[in-house]
């Protein structure tokens, strides 16, 4: 099928005043009749940009809410049918038949109201006065192109992103309330990046019941880069979306879609952090949790070569310095051991034991593996006590489906200082493979990679007069595609990429704290550390937010279940 022809869209920066509903609407009209008369054909406005956002109960907000369609609906409908143009307006929307109040959006065309979106997983305020959205996470075909929408939180969680794209969503309408934090915000960025598909960003700016929000609308291409934003301020960004680049479906250059493994993400529909993890964990006196304790983790960045005796060479220098200074765990590259496909059993994986065996210290490294007439891309975890454990990827690369067949298990292991799950290179783009490792209990990820550059975005600073210590300067890796999957899943990622400039890191289990509590990002060949604490504080909860796992508690999983379902993508024509 042919794609539709790229056309120019607009996101609108709004700051809203509560209690000035109808100043805010003819606002937004002047604006949206704007846009459309600059030639946009989808237009996007605020998260409760029609009467401001930070209500405090049913009561307050009742004066507010209308249904969809309603007055206000109707009003923007008229700039839709004389522009032929399609509005997305987000306001506060009473069910009729209920009387419940939801979080909602709704999508406006030429003919009318093309569809709605209800916020399926609602921040601290919404549980104060609407309901958590049940129509949610459709796509709308419309002649434009397929078109998606998100509210705020919701992309917090990349499941919801995910379904709509499955359901071949060329663009991603998200609109927010966002606040600290320095914008456009990391989240945005890796829902377009890792979907290939474009988001378009509307949220408000200002200060709003002691609240300040962030402002920094964009438009994000399939790519990750942003192509058009604006920091603070009324405004209108324009940009071009072509539905054709987001239906290739690609990430660094990989068919991502055509690598899910939709029969191993069956995980992804529990909801194990619901109960208290440690008492979850310990049930039947089956998997416990390890103690958790503090320590140190290592990466090491290099450039493999085609000898392993020259590698070996090389992790054993790693080897000395991450014990040097007091490390735990080391992760290197993937394939770094060897090139040429080598049993686990033989002389490369060995040697590489006994160096961990020798310095004290449990080091994971990826390794082409043979087994019988088969080869795996492979990672390998050893120790003071020898050989662990081992994993092989699941997400093959192009490169790797011309000699390795996939692996069908994932891998997780109970060390003294946590418990660690492996991943390799593109086991990483997909974030059902962090997920599924997450909803294991894992707190470490140790992912040996060997990625192109292109996760990795900078930011100018911004205006916006945030309170310390949420960063506003200039920022050179402002987004870390694998920051977000470890805050995503409240983990460490250890993140150990080949190259001399591949950007390896260890990012904290925290996304909502500043500063970052994570190591350097190398840029240069060498060694990264960060000193990490898995400890309780006491009691029967988990105090450590690694073990209590906050996002991953306020997932929804009954939405979710496209996800694990083979075939259940579009094809991406």
């Amino acid at each position: 099928m042919t794609s539709p022809a790229p056309f120019k869209t607009a996101t609108i920066q709004f700051e809203p005043t509560m209690f000035e509903k109808e100043r805010n609407i003819a606002t937004l009209l002047e604006m949206c009749e704007s846009a459309a008369l600059d030639g946009a054909r989808l237009i996007v406005t605020p998260e409760m940009g029609t009467t401001g956002y930070c209500w405090y109960d049913r009561a307050d907000v009742a004066p507010e809410v209308e249904p969809i369609p309603g007055p206000t609906t109707t009003r923007f409908h008229e700039i839709a049918r004389r522009h032929d143009c399609y509005i997305v307006v987000g306001l506060p929307e009473i069910d009729e038949v209920t009387g419940l109040y939801y979080n909602s959006a709704a999508l406006i065309g030429p003919g009318g109201i093309v569809g709605k979106h209800r916020k399926s997983h609602p921040y601290i305020a919404e549980p104060k006065w609407a309901a958590s959205g049940d129509e949610a996470h459709a796509v709308f075909d419309t002649p434009i192109g397929r078109i998606a929408i998100v509210i705020c939180m919701d992309l917090h969680f990349f499941e919801t992103v995910r379904l709509e794209t499955l359901q071949g969503a060329d663009v991603i309408c998200h609109i927010s309330n966002w606040l600290a934090e320095r914008t456009p915000a990391p989240y945005w960025i890796t829902r377009a990046w890792e979907n290939g598909c474009y988001v378009v960003e509307s949220n408000r700016w200002g200060l709003e019941r002691t609240v300040q929000f962030s402002g920094g609308s964009c438009i994000i291409g399939p790519d990750g880069v942003i192509e058009a934003s604006v920091d603070s301020g009324n405004a209108i960004v324009t940009g071009l979306i072509d539905p054709a680049r987001a239906r290739k479906r690609e990430v660094l250059g990989e068919p991502v879609f055509e690598m899910r493994r939709p029969e191993l993400y069956k995980t992804l529909m529990t909801n194990s952090f619901t109960w208290n993890p440690l008492e979850y964990h310990r049930l039947y006196g089956y998997q416990p949790l390890p103690e958790g304790t503090a320590s140190t983790l290592a990466v090491a960045q290099f450039t493999p070569a085609d000898d392993p005796a020259r590698n070996l060479a090389i992790i054993e220098s790693h080897a000395a310095d991450a014990a040097a200074r007091g490390a735990s765990l080391l992760v290197l590259p993937e394939l770094c051991l060897t090139k040429t496909p080598e049993p686990i059993t033989g002389d490369t994986v060995d040697g590489f034991t006994r160096i961990a065996m020798r310095h004290r210290l449990h080091m994971v490294a990826g390794f082409a593996e043979r087994d019988g007439e088969l080869a795996y891309n492979s990672v390998v975890l050893s120790g003071p006590e020898g050989r662990v454990g081992s994993y092989r990827k699941i997400h093959l690369s192009l490169a790797d489906r011309t000699w390795a067949t996939a692996g069908d298990r994932w891998a997780w292991f109970d060390l003294p200082f946590g418990r660690v799950g492996l991943l390799t290179g593109t086991d990483a783009l997909l974030p059902e493979a962090a997920r599924v490792l997450g909803l294991e209990g894992c707190d470490i990820i140790a992912c040996p990679a060997a990625l192109p550059q292109g996760f990795t975005g900078a930011h100018e600073g911004t205006a916006i007069p945030h309170n310390f210590p949420i960063p506003k300067g200039a920022d050179p890796f402002h987004w870390h595609a694998f920051r977000t999957r470890s805050g995503e899943n409240n983990l460490h990622f250890a993140f150990a990429n080949a190259g001399d400039q591949g950007l390896s890191g260890i990012f904290g289990a925290d996304t909502f704290a500043f500063p970052r509590q994570e190591s350097a990002i190398l840029n240069a060949p060498g060694m990264a550390t960060l000193d990490i604490d898995l400890g309780n504080l006491g009691g029967p909860y988990p105090t450590n937010v690694t073990r209590r796992k906050d996002l991953i508690t306020m997932r929804l999983p009954h939405h979710y279940t496209p996800l694990v379902i083979e075939g259940s993508q579009l094809s991406a024509e």
